[in-house]
């Protein structure tokens, strides 16, 4: 077996494993956030689980970069930007901004940072190694209607995502333990705006990249965030009654 076809064969197998992902997350909530229980075993700092979680992504990517000579061509170099942009983020900001003394099991940092060394290496693959064809027109590349809308939706989910988590992060003040529900910006429409927003970013960024890699990130993205939406409206309506809804579906507006 090739490089090519251990590659290919990658990006099957983690389409395959994402529609498990999707169904058995219907029936097993993840134990992290409001779900985690002593059930889900030893927990660690919620702060540094994040950091520990994502921050194999955006090493992953950097590593293959660097491994490649640290190209500096278009496309390439712009979608490394863009992932790098997130899992800085999310790997390097996002933890420092939590309140509280959470914690996050064990079991569940590590499925998260096995889920982003491979998709590092998928991305980075699909990158650097196996690039499209059409990112040899370089910069001209972004001439073309598609590439240019995919900016626009990755930075749109990306406004998505850091402005619900900001709501999320002031819901409470100082001392305060009780459980609010969300109803600004997009928390409008729906009970997980955060979640609506990073499979809007994932997205443009597959708009973008025109990769199977990229499309297959979006599958996970989903398959992971969907049914945990579900389980997060499920609990908001027990909470809160289904009147305080008020008619907002779980992850996309209008629809779901």
């Amino acid at each position: 077996m090739n490089c090519m076809d251990f590659f290919n064969g990658l990006i099957y197998t983690m389409t395959g494993l994402g529609v498990v992902v999707f169904v058995c997350l219907y029936f097993i909530t993840a134990g992290y956030g409001q779900f985690r229980t002593r059930q889900w075993g030893w927990s660690i700092d919620n702060k540094v689980a994040w950091v520990l979680m994502e921050a194999p992504a955006f090493l992953m990517m950097l590593g293959i970069w660097y491994a490649k000579g640290c190209p500096t061509v278009a496309p390439q170099v712009v979608l490394l930007g863009l992932f790098l942009l997130h899992y800085f983020q999310r790997s390097f900001i996002f933890p420092l901004l939590m309140s509280g003394h959470s914690r996050m099991p064990v079991a569940i940092m590590l499925s998260g940072v096995t889920f982003n060394i491979i998709n590092g290496i998928m991305q980075g693959g699909a990158l650097f190694w196996f690039p499209v064809e059409a990112y040899q027109e370089g910069w001209k590349y972004f001439t073309h209607s598609t590439p240019a809308i995919g900016l626009v939706v990755f930075f749109a989910g990306m406004a998505i995502n850091l402005h619900s988590d900001y709501v999320i992060r002031h819901l409470r003040k100082p001392g305060d333990t009780r459980h609010y529900l969300p109803g600004k910006g997009m928390y409008r429409y729906v009970t997980s705006a955060n979640y609506l927003g990073e499979i809007i970013e994932w997205t443009g960024f597959a708009i973008v990249a025109g990769s199977p890699a990229a499309w297959v990130f979006v599958w996970w993205t989903a398959a992971n965030l969907v049914p945990r939406a579900h389980s997060i409206y499920k609990k908001y309506r027990e909470e809160f009654g289904q009147d305080a809804l008020a008619g907002r579906k779980r992850i996309i507006p209008y629809i779901y």
